[in-house]
């Protein structure tokens, strides 16, 4: 009666019941009933509004199984669920999958390890189904919460706890599938579950022995390696993360990865750092490279009062991501990242600085430590703004030029970008040299089509100023900078190190014909770099390094720069340099004058050859073999020796020994050059600074000699004569108190001849000329009345230009004083 009843009863049942039942065999080892399985999965398709009941009557064994234990049932629903989802795609199957995802979290919240890696087995599955419309109310955020915490296992066994992290993974990765492409869906791109993913992944990649074989764009690993590894798979599903992620939500990827990284003290050492941000640079799209380098540095503008190590490390980080970016998209981030960078060099130079002065008088091994340590930071900074700059585009990159160079502090100045005054002198000099050693790596390798693009004006005023120049290392950096950026042949490298070169065409210069545009600069600004040449070589603390680059200098301006007018400006110069050395007004040590003599015959000996004049080429050889056999410390071989024995003076030397004036000009006459400029010494050009610092200037002025006997002078005479009285010559000395308006009146006409039309300038400067003249006439000839004696006579001397015997009488001459 019993069984009757019981038959009764199932077959009361529904349909849909009894078909579910019928795949589960009496002894679970049998696995799924495949015949029956065909029936219900035939029943679902015919009918497929039956799909969620079927669902949820499946859900309701599953938890019942669970609770009871028996795994072997549970894992013949799974499979079961499986092939329903597989085999059912109608817009009935959304209750459906809420059942599947029910049973699914109630097998990973089991604490059974094979459960959960069937759970997310199955959560996989489903992740790789494509739905034809998305569900909107559907939420994984306890499948975030409970895959990433599957990611962190500490099972004993290693066995297991491998198992289950690979199957948090894989849970994770079937998530983003899931969610990453649908925009309209609640997506896992919040930063709560970007918090727990990104770490989870973090946490299982840092666990691979060897980092630095995957940190290059994405690998292909096998599929074996990829199950079996769960460094190889988190960073495989780290990759596909960052892949999907878009311009909204970039950020919302990145910073859980700081946050990581901070946790777990990862900036010292930070080669894990490295490899996880070239594994961020190289998986996103290229144009979104700039959001992450804008993290790398908001995260150090936060850690800037870290250990110098951890903000190396950092730096090291932003170091690797540009190297990366700036071959793709840099985007608006290039002056922000030399910003940053240069404010947080001032900073390190502070923090070494304040630690050497809170410990002076006690020298301490942690204090050396630390001042180390915050060189590590500096050289990185530089490291990374060279990097930076060298792979940018020319005209970024002469920007960035102009930048780097408007920060560089100047000594007694306040109008700097880069507030150094609180750091002294000792301070501003060693963020000077920070700053050339930055432009010097962004200048190299830079190829201008015209000098004047590499060398603009508002660049190269700052780059010679004579408060750079103070300092022997910093006169190199400056030098090292220009050669850069007038090399444009690469042909530094062979005029490498100061010598007498036998033969120049050896060394198989490369060079141009000399553009118009280059012609012009040199019009224009060769005076100055002239200046600094002549300057450079009369510092007292020139060492080898100097002269050598010196020699560089000059050796790259004939190279690039030099037509016929600007050789014998170079010659002049050389000359120049000469009488520096013989004359001695600077009284310069022995070392440099010598040293000076060989930077000239080196020069001179590569010159000559360049223009190939025979009669030129001669002078100069023999000058130099004289020197060779009478005072070889003249030459560069052997005054840069450790041990040279240097001359007492210089005075007695015979002619034969230095390069005359008279002979190069007749030698380079006869070949056509226009020598008459060379019988005029070369004098530096003055700028500003020597005219409000110096009271007696290099300048063309006009002097009067006055010369009249006492005796014959009449009341007349001292009536109409301008008396000249001690205040009188005291006021005309003393102009300190007009610097002001001089400075201001030279402003006016240095900006007029750089903005008016050159019409307008030709006919102010010829009318002047013409005025001037007229003037002179007059003062020449005055014949008032006869002088008293010959030797009453006034001597003009106006620029080289000399007016003797002029009768004396009353003579104002104002526009020639102005003139």
């Amino acid at each position: 009666l019993f069984a009757g009843v019981c038959c009764c009863c199932a077959a009361l049942r529904p349909r849909y019941k009894r078909l579910v039942d019928n795949i589960f065999p009496e002894d679970p080892k049998d696995g799924l009933v495949k015949a029956d399985m065909e029936k219900l999965t035939f029943y679902a398709v015919s009918a497929p509004e039956k799909l969620d009941r079927i669902g949820a009557y499946l859900a309701e064994r599953l938890s019942r199984d669970v609770v009871r234990h028996r795994y072997g049932y549970v894992l013949i629903a799974m499979e079961a669920l499986d092939q329903l989802l597989m085999a059912c795609h109608s817009q009935s199957i959304k209750p459906f999958v809420e059942s599947f995802l029910h049973m699914v979290a109630k097998l990973l919240e089991s604490g059974e390890p094979k459960l959960q890696v069937l759970g997310t087995n199955s959560f996989v599955k489903f992740a790789n189904i494509e739905e034809d419309t998305p569900s909107y109310h559907r939420r994984y955020d306890f499948f975030v919460s409970r895959f990433s915490a599957m990611c962190h296992s500490c099972d004993h066994d290693p066995e297991i706890q491998t198992e289950i992290r690979i199957a948090g993974i894989r849970g994770i990765q079937g998530v983003v599938r899931k969610t990453v492409n649908d925009e309209l869906r609640a997506t896992i791109w919040e930063p709560q579950h970007m918090d727990k993913i990104v770490p989870s992944l973090l946490f299982n990649m840092h666990k691979i022995e060897d980092i630095d074989s995957r940190t290059g764009p994405p690998s292909s690993p096998t599929g074996g390696e990829k199950e079996e590894n769960p460094a190889l798979l988190a960073e495989n599903c780290f990759r596909e993360l960052l892949g999907r992620a878009t311009y909204g939500n970039m950020n919302n990827a990145v910073k859980p990865v700081f946050a990581h990284l901070d946790h777990h003290r990862l900036w010292d050492p930070n080669e894990f750092a490295v490899s996880c941000f070239k594994i961020i640079m190289y998986s996103i799209q290229a144009q979104y490279s700039h959001h992450v380098i804008q993290e790398i540095l908001g995260h150090l503008d936060a850690r800037k009062r870290d250990s110098p190590r951890v903000r190396a490390g950092i730096i090291q980080v932003l170091l690797e991501a540009v190297a990366i970016a700036a071959k793709g998209s840099i985007g608006p981030t290039v002056l922000e990242v030399f910003n940053t960078l240069l404010k947080h060099l001032r900073i390190s130079v502070d923090f070494e600085l304040g630690d050497r002065r809170s410990s002076a008088g006690s020298a301490t091994f942690s204090t050396s430590s630390k001042e180390s340590d915050e060189r590590i930071v500096q050289n990185a900074i530089i490291q990374t703004i060279g990097f930076f700059g060298s792979n940018l585009p020319d005209y970024q990159r002469s920007e960035i030029m102009m930048f780097i160079m408007g920060k560089v502090p100047v000594l007694g100045t306040t109008s700097q970008s880069l507030d150094s005054s609180h750091l002294g002198d000792l301070g501003t000099r060693r963020i000077q040299i920070m700053l050339l050693r930055s432009l010097l790596m962004v200048t190299s390798g830079y190829k201008a089509t015209t000098i004047t693009n590499a060398l603009p004006a508002p660049f190269l005023d700052p780059l010679l100023s004579p408060s750079l120049m103070e300092d022997s290392e910093l006169r190199q950096l400056v030098l090292e900078i220009l050669h850069n950026l007038i090399d444009r042949h690469d042909n530094r490298a062979k005029l490498r190190g100061i010598r007498i070169i036998p033969d120049v065409s050896d060394l198989k210069i490369k060079r141009d014909k000399i553009s118009r545009q280059d012609m012009s600069f040199m019009k224009k600004h060769g005076q100055q770099l002239y200046r600094h040449i002549y300057l450079g070589c009369k510092e007292e603390d020139n060492v080898q390094k100097n002269f050598e680059l010196l020699f560089t200098s000059l050796a790259l301006t004939t190279i690039e720069l030099a037509n016929e007018e600007v050789v014998i400006d170079l010659i002049r110069l050389a000359i120049a340099l000469q009488d520096i050395a013989i004359i001695n007004e600077d009284n310069l040590p022995m070392f440099n004058r010598c040293g000076i003599m060989a930077l000239v015959a080196a020069y001179l000996n590569f010159l000559s050859q360049m223009i190939a004049v025979p009669a030129f080429c001669q002078h100069i050889s023999k000058v130099i073999e004289t020197r060779s056999l009478e005072a070889s410390y003249f030459l560069p071989e052997t005054i840069f020796k450790d041990k040279c024995n240097l001359p007492k003076s210089l005075e007695k030397h015979e002619k034969d020994l230095f390069f005359l004036t008279n002979k190069i000009a007749e030698s380079l006459g006869g070949s056509g050059y226009s020598v008459e400029r060379l019988s005029v010494p070369y004098v530096p050009q003055v700028t500003d600074e020597d005219r409000l610092s110096r009271r007696k200037s290099i300048v063309d002025t006009v002097s009067i000699q006055v010369d009249i006997l006492p005796g014959n002078t009449t009341e007349d005479k001292i009536d109409n004569t301008e008396e000249i009285t001690f205040e009188a010559l005291k006021k005309a000395i003393d102009n300190n108190g007009l610097e002001e308006q001089e400075k201001e009146k030279r402003r006016l006409v240095i900006e007029k001849f750089q903005k008016a039309p050159f019409e307008e300038i030709a006919a102010q400067c010829e009318t002047k000329a013409n005025l001037l003249h007229d003037r002179l006439a007059q003062i020449l000839e005055l014949t008032i009345r006869p002088p008293p004696s010959p030797s009453g006579t006034m001597t003009i001397t106006a620029g080289h230009a000399h007016y003797q015997s002029v009768p004396v009488y009353e003579m104002k001459f104002p526009d020639l004083c102005v003139y």
